[in-house]
């Protein structure tokens, strides 16, 4: 199956992000680029279009830089609680997870993190302090603590 030129309409994992052209197999682009609105078909007369996506997104990443450095701060200085059922013995039933993280640091700082973007350094099934990753921005990760509470 050949390839295909495609102008990214915002930014995909592992791809690139808005107004980068990227050659990609042609299923790809027509089965979940194209559809879900990710992505536009590459033209000699998209240049326009490629233009004003690289503009926009470079005002928007220095306002996101901005953005993300206080998130950072406000993210270090926060320690995050997490309420679990836990047995007799004090293990977790269940363990947490980078959705429950995400959850907790939403509440603790009334800003919405998604799941995708917290790093757990190990696997968490006791009570206790720990701490993770979180991706605020391009290049900008803050390192968390949070508290996992048992109850009987």
């Amino acid at each position: 199956m050949p390839n295909r030129k495609v102008i990214l309409n915002q930014e995909v994992d592992g791809l690139g992000a808005a107004g980068d052209v990227v050659e990609v197999r042609a299923g790809y682009a027509r089965n979940l680029l194209l559809p879900r609105g990710w992505a536009s078909a590459w033209s000699a007369g998209a240049e326009k279009h490629i233009e004003s996506l690289r503009k926009a997104r470079q005002a928007k990443q220095i306002a996101d830089h901005d953005e993300a450095i206080k998130v950072k701060g406000e993210l270090e200085s926060t320690t995050a609680r997490i309420d679990m059922k836990a047995g007799k013995n004090g293990r977790l039933f269940g363990a947490v997870t980078p959705a429950l993280v995400a959850e907790a640091l939403q509440t603790a700082t009334g800003r919405d993190f998604d799941r995708r973007q917290v790093a757990l350094t190990g696997h968490v099934k006791t009570p206790g302090s720990y701490s993770a990753v979180v991706r605020v921005g391009d290049e900008i990760t803050a390192k968390i603590k949070f508290e996992v509470i048992g109850k009987a």
